[in-house]
């Protein structure tokens, strides 16, 4: 699927910059940054879940052990 990206001038700059400085494309910058965003996020996500999984389990044990 194509689509159009409107950069300001310093953002495109920034774009142009990183893809000299890696050999690659404007367009591999993007994908790549898009990839690793997405993975953090996942990530993110994950370890929200088991936390909700897991807290309650230790709920009584960080009560006693009081604030950090």
């Amino acid at each position: 699927m194509a689509m159009t990206l409107r950069l300001t001038d310093e953002e495109s700059a920034r774009l142009a910059e990183l893809a000299a400085a890696e050999g690659r494309s404007k367009q591999e910058i993007v994908r790549a940054a898009l990839a690793e965003r997405w993975a953090r996020q996942r990530k993110d996500q994950q370890l929200g879940e088991v936390v909700q999984r897991v807290l309650p389990h230790y709920r009584g044990l960080l009560d006693e052990l009081g604030p950090a």
